[in-house]
This record gives structure tokens, C-alpha cells and sequence, in this order.
């Protein structure tokens, strides 16, 4: 009961001890009757608990557990995890020169950041970062906020890591120093054919836009007609740049989005007509993975009948939030209002107050479901719209494309689960790259270097490989997994030399949702057409 009664302090934290708080220069403050009752419960809990207690550390940890209460992206930030929360949407970070991505509970080396830290001390792709500074880092304290924390840091600082490799048990230790990170939020450009040019974009961040218009710059030498943008995977960033980004697509005073909270009037964001591209055929790719900005973006494109929408239905993240800084430098991400296209749907999906559970689990429903693989699985439980030629579209949460390209899962068995997430394919290719290196680097051109790999027996060179390293060979399912086997090591190994465009030059080949693209730009379907109006009811006199 004390600890609860202590939980119930953090409101009166929030809006006593830190009643003077600022955003953009305004001061923050709340006073109400509730304030009172609760600073003196926690007066109470600090006199008279049995145990002495840090009202500090009480805070610290209630906080979130209060806006955790209120949707899933009103969150608390520590002032220790300020900076390197912003850092992932600034064009740079001091850090280690990894990405990562967490499973059961550990940090997995996605990919090494060519000539970063990490890549110069010697670790690899598919690495299990186990320890941190000497102590194990592991199990449930293993979050993405945590990870960022203890391996970002100043410039020339030194952190020890430990790692383990696929097939190993031994921990190997790495000394690393930090250093400056250049960070791109347009990974690819390039021309899809003679006429489509195709841009690729991570992350709307500080330096997204201009970005975009060097990336546009470069495919008009090309004398590129038609524009494939691919947002799949982009979660999002800040909402200006999605205007910026649609500004350049549309013409003048038309809608990109508007947001409206309780306590926030609504805000239009509307289009100035000095976009240099109105009017060349625009396609734009999503899938479940693409959110907030990236929804934005699409929205508008969509709801403006500006161009095409292909892919699977967005993720469905539409809510405002606001940064409230408090003296101590630690922050709240406070929702205060809601993205709308400019038809008037909401891009937030349904959510239950307090239940976090199940909105993560959000996608992973509607994979079961079979929403990733018919477009009669979409559920829309959100109102009907229209757009601006009154094509019908539906509220309830994220965007549904206009052409939708299921997920293909061909191939997929157990064996190539097991290779891909333990990390073996990435240390095999990386493997692979390094006894191959001096050869590899003469082929410069994504084709030469795909039909050179094709030659090289790479999947059962891999077989055998990942059989040494534990994973026990299937013929069977390796067969059945062939073709999926050999795309992951051929694009790593490219990857590894020729970078991310190259990477995503040899996929697009015949990915499904690129390959729809250009259909629809062939067939001169990029731009949508006011549907056809129903056919008038006959009336027959009678004779």
C-alpha cells in the first residue's frame, strides 16, 4: 500500500515540484485541487514509511507507469536519455557505428557502419552484444532506449563491449572509442528503368528534405519522368519535413494535413504551389511498418489524388506529440492532439487506454489474421471518406494503398528462420566478403557482381559453413529454401562492397511491390481518376 500511495505521487511531481516547466518558451502551469492531496502523500510516505525511501527514484520509475496509462505514445525520457533520444532524427551521433536489433532479450549486430568503430576493432555483423563495461547486459533490462544509452556517448570516450559469435560460447571483448556517426535519411536513388527514378527514404529527420531535393537533382540528369517513393519501413519522424516532402509534390493551397486536440485548435497545413514536381506520375510504397510521418506523407498524396498508393495498409500512428522540458533536463512526450488526411481520417488506430499489451501486439494479429496476404482480410472499422475526385477511402487507422501486394512467404521453412535470425547468414557473407575482397572489389556493377555470385555454389558453401557453426543441416528444407537463400547471401555480400543502394538495387529487381509500381506507371494509372458515377435506375411506364 505505501508503494502504491507513492505511485500516486508522480501527479503531484509532475505538476507540483515541477509545476515550472517549458515548451517553446512557454511556462508550464497546472494547479488544481488534486496537487495538494497529492505532494502531501508523498510528505506522508517520506516522514513515515518504515523503510527510508528517495522520492526521486519513486518519480523516476512512476512516471512512466502514469503515462503509460494514457495511450502508448505518451512517454517519459529521462534526462540522461534526452540527447540520445533526439540523435536518431539529427544527420549525425557519437556512438560505435552499429545497427542492432533486439531478440530474446539481447542486442544483435545488424550491420557494422562501414569504417566506424565497431568495423575497426573487428566485430561483425550477427553478433550477440552480451556484455557492456564489464557487466552483463542481457535479459529484461535489454530495451532500445538502455542499448542507446550505455553505447552511445561524447566523442573519444571508450566503452568495453563483450560479444559472443554464432557456434561459439567463449565472450570476446572489444575496446571501442567513439566516434561521429554521419547519418543519411535517404538511403537509395537511382533510376528503376530509363524513365523512373526511385528514392528510398529511412526516416524523416532534420536533413530528410533537402536530402529529397538533392536526390531529385540528381535523377533529372537522368531525365527521369516518373517517381517511385519507397517509405516501407520508415516509422516516422518529425511531421514538418512530411509537409515539406508533399509540398513539393502538390499544387498550391491544397490540404497536406491538419491536427486538432481537446486543448489544441485545429492547425492546417496546406500546400504554397512552389513544388517543383506537381505534376510527374508519383507512386509511393508502404507496408505495416510505415508510420506517423511516413502516413502523413501518403495521406496526403492520396487524399489529393496526386498518386498512387501501393503496398499494405500502414501501421496506423496519427497521434501529436509535445515536448514538455522540466528543470532537471528530463522531458515528457505529452499526446496532445491528432493527425488527420485531409480528407478528415485518422491516421491513429484504435487503441484501449492502459492496454499497451495489446496494441503492440497490433501487427502480429493482423499477420494471423491474413491481412498480409489478401486484401479481403483488411479489417476497416473506421467511417468512409472520399477524396478530392471522391474515390471512397476508410478511417480506422493507418492507410490502405490502392494496390495491394501481399507478402510473399514462398520458400520460408524452419531452416531458413533458424539461419536468418541467428545471425549466421550475415557472418557467413561477411566471411565470405573478406577471403573474397580483392576479387569482389574489381566487379563494380550490381548485375556482374549477382550473376558472379549465382556461379559460386554460395548456398551450399553456406551449408556447410552454418553446419560447422551448430546449425544442422536440412537438404530438404535447404531446397525448398533455395531461392530465399541465396537472394539474403548474395545481397549481404553485395552489401558488403558495393553499399545500402546497391543493396536495394539487387532486391527491387523483382520485388513484388516495385515490380506493381512500374505496371501501374506503364499502364498510366499513377494518377487516380474520379470514379465512374452509377448508372441511373431505368423506369419503364406501363402500356
Amino acid at each position: 500500500m505505501p508503494l502504491l500511495m507513492a505511485l500516486c505521487t508522480v501527479a503531484g511531481i509532475l505538476i507540483g515540484t515541477f509545476y515550472t516547466n517549458h515548451f517553446a518558451g512557454n511556462r508550464l502551469n497546472i494547479i488544481n485541487s488534486e496537487s495538494n492531496r497529492l505532494n502531501n502523500l508523498l510528505h506522508i510516505v517520506n516522514d513515515q514509511y518504515v523503510d527510508s525511501v528517495d522520492p526521486n527514484d519513486i518519480v523516476e520509475k512512476a512516471i512512466p507507469q502514469i503515462l503509460s496509462e494514457l495511450d502508448p505514445h505518451s512517454i517519459y525520457i529521462s534526462a540522461k536519455d534526452v540527447e540520445i533520444m533526439n540523435d536518431d532524427l539529427k544527420g549525425s551521433f557519437c556512438g560505435i557505428g552499429i545497427e542492432f536489433t533486439i531478440r530474446e532479450d539481447t542486442i544483435h549486430v545488424q550491420n557494422v557502419i562501414s569504417d566506424g568503430p565497431s568495423e575497426r576493432a573487428g566485430i561483425v555483423a550477427g553478433d550477440k552484444i552480451v556484455e557492456i563495461d564489464g557487466k552483463p547486459f542481457v535479459g529484461k533490462q535489454v530495451t532500445n532506449t538502455e542499448a542507446m544509452r550505455r553505447l552511445k556517448g561524447e566523442k573519444g570516450t571508450k566503452v568495453n563491449v563483450g560479444i559472443i559469435r554464432f557456434g561459439s560460447k567463449e565472450i570476446k571483448h572489444f575496446t571501442l572509442i567513439r566516434d561521429e556517426i554521419a547519418t543519411k535519411s535517404i538511403e537509395s536513388v537511382y533510376m528503376l528503368n530509363e524513365t523512373t527514378g526511385y528514392i528510398k527514404v529511412k526516416k524523416f529527420a532534420e536533413n530528410t528534405y533537402p536530402e529529397l531535393l538533392i536526390a531529385l537533382a540528381t535523377l533529372s540528369q537522368e531525365n527521369f519522368q516518373n517517381l517511385v517513393i519507397d517509405l516501407r519501413g520508415n516509422t516516422g519522424g518529425y511531421m514538418q519535413t512530411a509537409v515539406q516532402m508533399a509540398n513539393e509534390f502538390l499544387p498550391a493551397n491544397r490540404l497536406i494535413t491538419y491536427v486538432e486536440g481537446r486543448r489544441s485548435p485545429r492547425n492546417d497545413f496546406t500546400s504554397d504551389g512552389r513544388g517543383a514536381y506537381q505534376k510527374m506520375p508519383l507512386i509511393v510504397l508502404i507496408d505495416e511498418a510505415s508510420a506517423s510521418s511516413s502516413e502523413i506523407f501518403a495521406g496526403a498524396i492520396q487524399d489529393n489524388d496526386r498518386g498512387t498508393i501501393i503496398g499494405r495498409r500502414s501501421f496506423g500512428k496519427g497521434l501529436v506529440q509535445q515536448q514538455i522540458s522540466f528543470h532537471d533536463g528530463s522531458m515528457i512526450r505529452l499526446t496532445v492532439a491528432r493527425y488527420y488526411t485531409p480528407s478528415g481520417r485518422c491516421i491513429q488506430k484504435p487503441y484501449k487506454m492502459g492496454d499497451e499489451d495489446e496494441y503492440e501486439k497490433d501487427l502480429e494479429a493482423r499477420y494471423k489474421h491474413g491481412e498480409f496476404f489478401s486484401q479481403d482480410s483488411i479489417r476497416h472499422e473506421g467511417p468512409l471518406y472520399h477524396t478530392r475526385l471522391g474515390r471512397p477511402v476508410y478511417g480506422g487507422g493507418g492507410i490502405t494503398p490502392d494496390y495491394f501486394v501481399a507478402e510473399d512467404t514462398t520458400g520460408y521453412t524452419s531452416y531458413y528462420k533458424k539461419a536468418a535470425m541467428s545471425g549466421l547468414i550475415v557472418q557467413f557473407a561477411y566471411s565470405y566478403t573478406d577471403n573474397n575482397r580483392q576479387h569482389l572489389q574489381e566487379i563494380e556493377e550490381v548485375k556482374a557482381m549477382e550473376a558472379y555470385l549465382q556461379k559460386q555454389n554460395i548456398v551450399e558453401k553456406f551449408a556447410a559453413y552454418a553446419e560447422k557453426n551448430g546449425l544442422q543441416r536440412r537438404n530438404l528444407l535447404i531446397r525448398k529454401s533455395y531461392k530465399l537463400l541465396e537472394q539474403y547471401i548474395v545481397a549481404r555480400v553485395i552489401y558488403n562492397i558495393l553499399g545500402e543502394c546497391a543493396l536495394d538495387q539487387y532486391l527491387n529487381t523483382d520485388d513484388p511491390t516495385v515490380v506493381k509500381a512500374l505496371e501501374v506507371l506503364k499502364a498510366g494509372e499513377s494518377f487516380p481518376k474520379k470514379p465512374a458515377a452509377a448508372p441511373k435506375k431505368q423506369t419503364h411506364k406501363k402500356k
